[in-house]
């Protein structure tokens, strides 16, 4: 699905220079779970943020599903996220001007899907992390759990190829975490290709395959024993 060939990401500044990612190798493939590591400041989100399209690396290339994605232009790569990317963040990132149905429905929103297909998609999205009882209610209402399961629902609801989760558990307490690397795993067993950065051994052990970082390089991918 995701081959990235010596990607080297800087970030310059009037003064400074500095090296985020550094000649990066990584092959990803269909229904793979990864789990990205390492010491903060290492370079695990601007990978992410790599493979979601929404960093550019300074030099390298990126293909996804064969196709080049460094030379695309804005559109182009809007338009590549839009039709294959699921994103779930630390903080939510839903809007508290909308029920938990509309999070979710904004997506085939802009993907132009018809009203009826899209209220069927966000009942099914919804049901399937175990909200679909708090689709009226907005975020403010729902319990940091519920959130990051409506969240979730939101990122599968279009069927993406590629789920990125950047420390899904990170804002939630134990019981909360569990139950969301749960529906990760499930999403996972049933065909989802999920690539997540975490700072927790025992989540990152769920995943098929450990990319260890460190100063923005890659220094150990280990994949679990089956």
């Amino acid at each position: 699905m995701i081959v990235l060939a010596d990607i080297n990401r800087l970030f310059r500044s009037d003064e400074v220079e500095t090296t985020a990612l550094r000649s990066i190798d990584l092959t990803i493939e269909e229904g793979e779970f990864v789990a990205i590591m390492g010491p903060s400041g290492c370079g695990k989100s601007t990978l992410l943020n790599t493979l979601g399209m929404i960093d550019r690396p300074t030099s390298g290339r990126y293909l996804f599903r064969g196709q080049e994605v460094t030379d695309l232009d804005e559109a182009a790569l809007a338009r590549m996220r839009r039709d294959n990317l699921g994103f779930v963040f630390q903080s939510f990132n839903l809007i508290d001007e909308l029920t938990i149905a509309e999070n979710v429905e904004l997506g085939l929103v802009y993907r132009r899907w018809a009203g009826k297909d899209r209220k069927a998609r966000v009942e099914a999205a919804l049901d399937r992390v175990g909200v679909a009882h708090r689709s009226r209610h907005y975020p403010h209402q729902l319990s940091g759990g519920q959130q990051q399961r409506a969240a979730i629902a939101r990122a599968i609801v279009g069927q993406p190829a590629l789920i990125l989760a950047d420390e899904p558990t990170g804002n939630l307490d134990s019981e909360n975490g569990e139950q969301v690397m749960e529906i990760l795993k499930s999403l996972n067993r049933e065909g989802a290709t999920i690539v997540m950065v975490t700072h927790s051994p025992s989540h990152a052990d769920i995943a098929k395959r450990v990319v260890n970082m460190l100063d923005g390089r890659i220094i150990v991918s280990a994949r679990r024993a089956a």
